[in-house]
């Protein structure tokens, strides 16, 4: 029985580090990889192990918000969107026993995160090297019937990488995955300088490389908070403030110069509401999700009507480019609010107040990280609209736990004097 279980725990950390070296990739074979992790978890029979409570709380949460959105069946119109939505989300559901019962002791945080910044390193190249012959022989696209949106608007080698990207990797998703590579590569590689000065500009570039404006945004806003949890505790209150507004200001600056942000006017977040084919995609995306609130406002249309919903403004409004790319909301919280409702969004958002709440030590700062890189995700784009974001969160909320559960072993440890 011993061996037996053995085999089975590192076979099941071997599909945790497949899932973790896979994240940075197109989602072929991503979740196969989860698949076999979560079975082979539970074939080891951890139910007999509990963890601590704090630890497990925002997974619980996690799984009231997934909950409330299966509740949300009883009043969807389209059985089948609700279904397939739950079906998607499912993994909320099955980390809740992780998050209770815990991991086993092969998972070592720091062997596993020099996994993930491998990988991140390693997918920058590899994106280079499709998308390289595709620029000199465009034919090819045509050959292989590939699906996507191949804008030639850029005529330099830079602007087809940069406007193709997403066709083989969404661009939010690709720089999500490389800027929380780096935190881990400064958290594991703190003693080693040339390591992170090394690695950390290769996965950094994929934002300059994919275009990504809202991932500057975010990467200012980790770097911001990054700075302040470096400081002494009695300096945080003191230069906070100050660091915020010129995290602000800077990232504002690199955003006016993006050849992305021409004719972008940032003023149409102010009439949202008065959608027109001249203002900006996702403020009109927006702004027809806006348009009757009393609609979900309450308790919700249900999970996975929301593009539906959507779908007969966009007919309405005379958008119909949007109408036949089935355009989602772009924003996470708006999504959330308009299917389960502002009880689902408060559910939602306390989930992930409660990661760096819950956590202590080393493993707050990850969470803090962590959080505010999919919060400030969340405002321009579905970050659990493909599975590529849930397996992040996946990702992330075990590598925490695994942070915080060290730090916790350490401060019961008995000193001496």
């Amino acid at each position: 029985m011993s061996k037996y279980r053995d085999i089975i725990e590192q076979v099941n950390y071997i599909a945790f580090l497949s899932v973790v070296a896979l994240l940075p990739f197109p989602q072929l074979w991503l979740r196969y990889a989860c698949v076999i992790w979560l079975i082979t978890w539970a074939l080891e029979g951890r139910w007999l192990r509990l963890s601590t409570l704090k630890s497990a709380l925002p997974f619980l949460l996690f799984g009231l918000w997934y909950g409330w959105k299966a509740v949300s069946g009883l009043w969807a119109e389209d059985h089948a969107a609700w279904a397939w939505q739950m079906e998607r989300y499912m993994t909320f559901a099955f980390l809740i026993p992780v998050g209770i019962w815990g991991v086993n002791d092969r998972y070592d945080w720091k062997q596993i995160g020099k996994v993930f910044v491998i990988s991140c390193i390693i997918a920058i190249p590899f994106y280079l090297a499709i998308l390289t012959p595709l620029y000199y022989h465009r034919e090819i696209i045509d050959y292989l019937h590939w699906e996507g949106d191949w804008n030639y608007s850029f005529n330099t080698w830079y602007g087809f990488f940069y406007d193709n990207i997403s066709v083989i990797k969404h661009r939010l998703f690709l720089c999500s995955v490389e800027m929380f590579g780096a935190v881990i590569a400064l958290q594991i590689w703190r003693e080693k300088k040339w390591l992170i000065a090394l690695s950390l500009p290769v996965m950094l570039s994929a934002i300059p490389l994919t275009g990504s404006r809202q991932s500057i945004l975010t990467l200012a806003a980790m770097l911001t908070i990054w700075i302040i949890c470096s400081l002494p505790a009695a300096l945080r209150w003191r230069y906070g403030l100050g660091i915020i507004l010129i995290g602000t200001v800077l990232s504002g600056a690199v955003l006016k110069l993006h050849p992305r942000m021409s004719g972008f006017d940032i003023h149409g977040i102010t009439r949202m509401r008065e959608v027109s084919l001249d203002h900006d995609v996702r403020f009109n995306i927006w702004g027809c999700a806006l348009q009757h609130p009393e609609d979900y406002l309450c308790y919700g249309l249900g999970a996975g009507q929301s593009t539906h919903y959507l779908m007969q403004i966009y007919k309405e409004k005379g958008f119909d480019y949007y109408y036949t790319k089935h355009y989602h909301a772009h924003n996470q919280y708006l999504e959330e609010t308009m299917e389960i409702g502002i009880a689902g969004l408060l559910m939602f958002l306390l989930a992930w107040l409660s990661i760096p709440l819950c956590a202590q030590g080393e493993g707050r700062r990850m969470a803090m990280l962590f959080v505010t890189l999919f919060m400030f995700n969340m405002l321009t784009d579905c970050m659990f609209g493909k599975f590529d974001g849930i397996a992040l969160w996946a990702v992330g909320m075990v590598l925490i736990y695994r942070i915080d559960r060290g730090d916790r072993a350490s401060s019961d440890l008995p000193t001496h004097s």
